[in-house]
């Protein structure tokens, strides 16, 4: 049996360093447009490539006889010497998915250089398994975002279009899509980066849109017709129709109508818990807490019990004990398994697809949402979560999907009202 390969086990020989070097040497002084000429040349066609010294360092390293189960992680790290390159600045930027869609293209030029022809049908048959990988799957998802960021401006979603074509509407998975674990320092604080002004752009359009319904709302209950006229309208910046998004703010927001805001429940729960509270009495609180926002019609039937072995079963050992901190995240994350997908199960989620059909994605998402606000340090484990999801659906059509297309927005909405910098308590009292 074929044993992975693991990035972190494994060094870099002198024949990789020069081709790093090479390129390296090269992105700084040649245009985009040449940079994709020499890649294709190097890496895709196999021939035609001027410098025969690298050339010579390309098929040392073909030859070696372990190549296929490694090989991936050398062109990933010569994919990104161009992408960190180019992504730093904007005019650079569209040539990232150019550069990303090579890899699909078939070779342009039949070699005539015999001598090569082992190397050339290796290298042919590497790039090939390329296109199944972690790697080349995470520069599809990058190639999106930067094609998105590029257009002149949003248009409208096609619900025939594959999920994986809308993370760029997603920035809390942008970390756990875009990075694998061979990704360089670099890779990672730019993908951060664009997390960080995507998320901004989403919750600055979401504040736009909604302080555009509220003054058009206030000028047609002044019947001030001429004037709604003269708005300048702002497009929803999310899938959810108007109605929903409308429903999803109210519900998200820290002042809803109706009801304690999940924010408020949050820290009442928290600091209602006794002092030097048991792991028991902490996990009997939860259970109230969180079954609090359940429909007791749905609950009643499996999920409060099924909920209920959750809690309690886990470190039933440690019950008399105080309740810490690794108790707080382990309970947590147990949950999150529980109720989004358990990778450690085969990526069973079926708990959350029952609790999208039987609640709907908005009291699915609260529910999350609750038990994120008693433990911010599991947000990077629920993103996850989701991010499997993604993944494991991103080659579906967004109709087929259409109850995680909505799940995603909601907690995109959800993370926004909650953990982000804009305040939109205004859109709950509407």
């Amino acid at each position: 049996m074929k044993t992975t390969a693991n990035y972190n086990n494994r060094h870099t020989t002198l024949d990789e360093q020069r081709l790093y070097d090479h390129l390296l040497a090269c992105v700084t002084v040649d245009s985009p447009e040449q940079m994709l000429e020499r890649f294709q040349a190097l890496f895709i066609d196999g021939s035609g490539y001027s410098d025969r010294e690298i050339v010579a360092c390309l098929d040392a390293v073909l030859s070696n006889p372990d190549i296929e189960e490694y090989f991936k992680f050398i062109l990933n790290r010569c994919c990104h010497i161009l992408i960190n390159r180019w992504q730093t600045n904007k005019k650079l930027q569209p040539a990232i998915p150019y550069l990303v869609n090579l890899f699909e293209q078939p070779p342009v030029h039949k070699s005539k250089e015999y001598s090569r022809a082992r190397a050339i049908r290796r290298l042919r048959q590497v790039n090939q398994s390329f296109l199944e990988t972690e790697q080349y799957l995470s520069l599809k998802r990058l190639a999106r975002i930067i094609e998105a960021r590029t257009a002149a401006q949003l248009k409208p979603v096609d619900e025939t279009v594959p999920l994986g074509s809308l993370i760029n509407r997603y920035p809390y998975l942008y970390e756990h899509c875009l990075v694998t674990e061979d990704s360089d320092i670099q890779h990672q604080h730019l993908v951060r980066n664009m997390q960080t002004e995507a998320q901004h752009q989403f919750e600055c359009d979401l504040s736009h849109y909604v302080a555009y319904r509220v003054r058009r709302l206030r000028l047609q209950r002044q019947g001030q017709e001429k004037a709604i006229q003269q708005l300048r309208p702002i497009n929803n910046p999310t899938l959810l129709n108007d109605k929903d998004l409308v429903t999803s703010l109210k519900h998200f927001s820290s002042r809803r109508e109706q009801g304690q805001s999940y924010r408020d429940a949050a820290r009442q729960f928290t600091m209602h818990q006794p002092h030097k509270a048991t792991y028991r009495q902490f996990k009997e609180n939860l259970y109230d807490y969180l079954v609090a926002d359940i429909d007791p019609n749905y609950g009643k039937r499996q999920f409060n019990k099924m909920l209920q072995q959750q809690i309690f079963g886990a470190y039933s050992e440690r019950d008399s004990k105080p309740v810490d901190d690794f108790l707080m995240v382990r309970t947590c994350s147990n949950l999150f398994n529980f109720m989004v997908v358990d990778p450690a199960a085969g990526r069973q989620h079926f708990v959350f697809v029952d609790l999208i059909n039987n609640l709907g994605a908005v009291l699915t998402t609260g529910l999350l949402l609750r038990i994120l606000l008693i433990c911010n340090k599991m947000r990077p484990f629920l993103e996850r979560r989701f991010a499997l999801l993604f993944n494991h659906y991103e080659t579906a059509t967004s109709d087929t999907v259409s109850w995680l297309v909505n799940v995603l927005e909601n907690i995109n909405i959800a993370l926004s009202l909650n953990f982000g910098n804009v305040d939109l308590s205004f859109a709950g009292s509407r």
